[in-house]
C-alpha cells in the first residue's frame, strides 16, 4: 500500500480510538515516514515548527485571553440583564434569553464549549424552575452554542483563513450574518414550541424606557468589541492579529472600569490562555506536517482532477461535500475535520467556482452541527454531563432544532448571498 495511505488509515484509526487529535496526527507521519525512508525527520520538525509560525495564528491566543479576561469582568451577568429586557415578552422567556446571550457572548467568548458550560450552569436550573423540561432547556442551551464559532471572532474562522489563506476579516463579516441569521430563526422555532407547550413570558408588561437605558448602559461597552474587531480590521487600522492584542487590552480595561478583575484574575487568566493556546498549536503543528505530506504525493491535486472528472455539476458537489462533513462531524473533533480535510477540499472547491466565502461558511456550519450530533457530540456531552439530561431524551427533544439546522445548512450552501452579501457590501 502506498505510504500515504497507510498514514491516512492511522490517523482515522486513533481519532475514532478518541486518541488526542495532535498524537493522532504525528502518529500518520511517523507512519509515512517509516515506509518512505527517503524523508528526513529534520524535515517533519521544520514543517512542524513553520507551521506554528502563522502571524495569523497569533490571534488565537489573544481571543482565547480576551474571552477569559471578559468572563471574569462580570460582563456575562450585564449582558443577561439586557438579553432579560430584549425578549423578556417573548414566548418561552428564559429560553429567549438562553439564545440571545449565547449571540451577544460569542463576539466575546469564540469557544461554543466555553459558552454551553457557562450557560448551563447559570441558565438551566433556573429554566427549569421556571417550568421548562431537562431536555428542552438542555438541547436550546446546547444548539445556541453553535452560534458561537460563527460570530467573530469564532476560533474556528481564524483556523480555516489560516489554512486556506482566506482573509479572516471577510471571514468574521460572513459569520456576524450567518450568526444573526441562525439566532433570529431559533428565536422563532423556540417561540413556536413555548407556545404549543404553555412556556410563559418573563414578564407581562411593557419595558419602560429607563428599564432599557440601565440594562443597555450596563452591556454597551462589552457589546461593542465586535464592533471594534471588525471595524479596525476593515478600516485598515490593523490586522485580525492585531485585534486579538487590542480585544485584550479592551477586555482588561473593560474589568478595571467595573472594579471587577483582580490582580490574582489577571494571572489566573493568562495561564488558561496558555493551557488553551498550546493544546491548539499543538494539533496545528501536526497538521502542518501532514499536510506537507499530502501537497508532496499530489494528493490534493489528484483529488480534484478525479472530482471534477466524476461530478460535473458543482451542486451535486455541495450536496456531497455536505454529507461528507456531517458524517465526519459525528465521529471527527472540529479541529481535527479542518486541518485535515480543507488543504483538500478547497481547491476542489475553486476548481467548481464556489466563491471562497461561502464555501468557508458551509464547511465551519458543518463543524459547528457535529459539535452537537451524536455519538461524539462535544456541546452535547458538555451540556448533558452539567446538566444530568439524558443523551436519549436530549435526541429526542433535539428533532426540530435539527431540521432547522438542515435547512439553514441548505440555505448558506445554495444561496451564496447569505454568506457572501454583507462582505460585498462591506468590503
Amino acid at each position: 500500500m502506498n505510504p500515504v495511505g497507510i498514514a491516512f488509515i492511522i490517523l482515522l484509526v486513533l481519532l475514532f480510538a478518541k486518541v488526542p487529535v495532535f498524537i493522532s496526527l504525528l502518529a500518520g507521519v511517523a507512519s509515512y515516514m517509516l515506509f518512505n525512508p527517503d524523508v528526513s525527520s529534520q524535515i517533519i520538525a521544520q514543517k512542524f515548527i513553520s507551521g506554528c509560525e502563522s502571524t495569523s495564528l497569533m490571534a488565537i491566543p489573544f481571543f482565547i485571553c480576551a474571552g477569559i479576561f471578559m468572563n471574569y469582568s462580570g460582563i456575562t451577568r450585564r449582558i443577561m440583564n439586557l438579553c432579560g429586557v430584549l425578549t423578556g415578552r417573548l414566548s418561552g422567556g428564559l429560553a429567549q434569553v438562553n439564545i440571545l446571550l449565547s449571540t451577544f457572548m460569542g463576539g466575546l467568548s469564540g469557544s461554543s464549549l466555553a459558552d454551553a458550560a457557562m450557560q448551563s450552569k447559570m441558565l438551566v436550573p433556573e429554566m427549569e424552575r421556571k417550568g421548562f423540561s431537562k431536555p428542552f432547556s438542555s438541547v436550546v442551551t446546547a444548539f445556541s452554542s453553535l452560534i458561537t464559532p460563527l460570530i467573530p471572532p469564532g476560533l474556528a474562522m481564524i483556523v480555516y483563513g489560516t489554512i486556506a489563506n482566506i482573509s479572516i476579516g471577510k471571514l468574521f463579516v460572513s459569520g456576524l450574518g450567518i450568526g444573526v441569521l441562525l439566532c433570529v430563526t431559533m428565536m422563532v422555532l423556540v417561540a413556536v414550541i413555548s407556545r404549543k407547550r404553555g412556556y410563559g413570558q418573563l414578564r407581562t408588561e411593557r419595558v419602560t424606557a429607563q428599564e432599557f437605558w440601565i440594562a443597555l448602559r450596563g452591556a454597551l461597552l462589552p457589546l461593542c468589541l465586535p464592533i471594534v474587531i471588525i471595524g479596525s480590521i476593515r478600516l485598515g487600522i490593523c490586522t485580525a492579529t492585531e485585534a486579538g492584542a487590542v480585544a485584550v487590552i479592551y477586555s482588561l480595561v473593560l474589568g478595571l472600569y467595573y472594579h471587577e478583575i483582580k490582580p490574582r484574575d489577571v494571572l489566573e487568566g493568562l495561564k488558561e490562555a496558555a493551557i488553551s493556546t498550546a493544546g491548539i498549536m499543538l494539533i496545528v503543528g501536526a497538521a502542518s506536517c501532514f499536510s506537507w505530506i499530502m501537497t508532496k504525493e499530489q494528493l490534493p491535486q489528484a483529488m480534484a482532477a478525479l472530482m471534477v472528472n466524476m461530478i460535473h455539476n458543482k451542486y451535486i458537489f455541495l450536496l456531497l461535500t455536505n454529507i461528507l462533513l456531517l458524517i465526519a462531524g459525528m465521529f471527527l473533533e472540529g479541529n481535527a475535520i479542518m486541518l485535515v480535510l480543507v488543504p483538500l477540499m478547497v481547491p476542489i472547491a475553486a476548481s467548481y467556482g464556489i466563491h471562497e466565502i461561502n464555501f468557508a461558511m458551509m464547511f465551519i456550519f458543518n463543524i459547528a452541527i457535529g459539535s452537537i450530533t451524536p455519538p461524539m457530540g462535544t456541546c452535547m456531552f458538555v451540556t448533558c454531563g452539567i446538566t444530568k439530561c439524558s443523551t436519549t431524551d436530549f435526541i429526542k427533544e433535539s428533532l426540530p432544532f435539527f431540521l432547522l439546522m438542515g435547512g439553514l445548512l441548505l440555505l448558506i450552501s445554495y444561496v451564496p448571498i447569505f454568506s457572501t452579501g454583507l462582505v460585498e457590501l462591506i468590503y
